[in-house]
């Protein structure tokens, strides 16, 4: 068995290896769990904004902007980004 031989059958175990994957990603079953893992990174945004309103208003910035400045400018960002 030469050099060829093994990169012959190592690059027909990658192909199945592939085929493999490709068809347990877009299998009917794993949808749900896919879906669930697509809104993780939205998930925490009320409490993150929770957050931020709740730090507004118990400090006020060094330029003496008060914390509903701050809400105002920022609600005025997101209109903006959105």
């Amino acid at each position: 068995m030469d050099i060829n031989t093994l990169r012959g059958i190592s690059t027909l175990l990658m192909l199945v290896a592939f085929i493999g994957v490709v068809i347990w990603a877009y299998s009917g079953r794993r949808k749900q769990s896919f879906d669930e893992a697509a809104q993780l990174p939205f998930a925490d945004d009320d409490t993150h904004q929770a957050t931020l309103q709740r730090e507004a208003t118990a400090h006020r910035t060094d330029s003496g902007a008060t914390a509903s400045d701050l809400r105002s400018s920022r609600e005025t960002m997101n209109r903006s980004e959105g």
